[in-house]
């Protein structure tokens, strides 16, 4: 069970350097080879303020994940201004929304952060919240009801609307590829599939 003590705030410094040491060993030794004295030692700080600032391990764990999941959702808030914030006409959306799928399939799924979360989430089964806590879906969603309140989209429902998007273009990549093979967004294969998601997307939630 995670730590219930009153933990810390401390060093910002220190936090991030147990994090990044934490991350690392938990990657290269597995979590239940990885001990708090190997992660202190690492990140040049005592046992004591391991505790302090984390409590226990399985906290320390949530924190890792929890740090990488942020990553990965700035990096999906990040690619949806760079592609679908200056949307203003139909004829913009079908380059917005494959240039924002593919920038996703390069960016977020090809990261390291994304593979070592997956690596991360393993078999652990220790996490008591899970990753993203529908973070990016949301971010997505947000974006889709800004289109649907300009006239661009009909999405009634912008949630169910982001996880159809996602569900027909990089889910479709990672049903075909498998979540650990990073896949190529340059690739013809790739950028089909994506293009044909978001054009079965828009027949759905463009105007009639």
């Amino acid at each position: 069970m995670p730590s219930t003590k009153t933990l810390r705030e401390g060093s910002a410094a220190k936090r991030a350097a147990i994090l990044s040491a934490a991350r690392d060993l938990f990657l290269s030794d597995g979590f239940d080879r990885t001990s708090v004295d190997a992660v202190s030692a690492r990140a040049g700080v005592s046992k004591r303020t391991v505790y302090d600032y984390f409590g226990d391990k399985n906290t320390l764990l949530q924190a890792v994940v929890t740090d990488i999941s942020d990553s990965l959702v700035g990096t999906v808030r990040r690619t949806l201004d760079a592609t679908l914030a200056r949307v203003t006409e139909p004829g913009q959306l079908q380059d917005a929304f494959v240039g924002f799928s593919l920038r996703i399939v390069t960016d977020m799924l090809g990261s390291a952060d994304y593979l070592t979360l997956l690596k991360l989430l393993g078999g652990e089964g220790r996490l008591s919240e899970a990753p993203f806590k529908d973070a990016p879906e949301d971010a997505v969603a947000a974006r889709i009801g800004e289109l649907d309140e300009a006239g661009l989209l009909v999405a009634p429902d912008p949630r169910l609307a982001a996880d159809h998007l996602i569900a027909l273009t990089f889910g479709v990549v990672l049903n075909r590829h498998g979540s650990t093979v990073i896949p190529d967004a340059g690739d013809e294969g790739v950028r089909n599939l994506v293009i044909e998601g978001v054009r079965a997307f828009l027949r759905a939630y463009t105007p009639r």
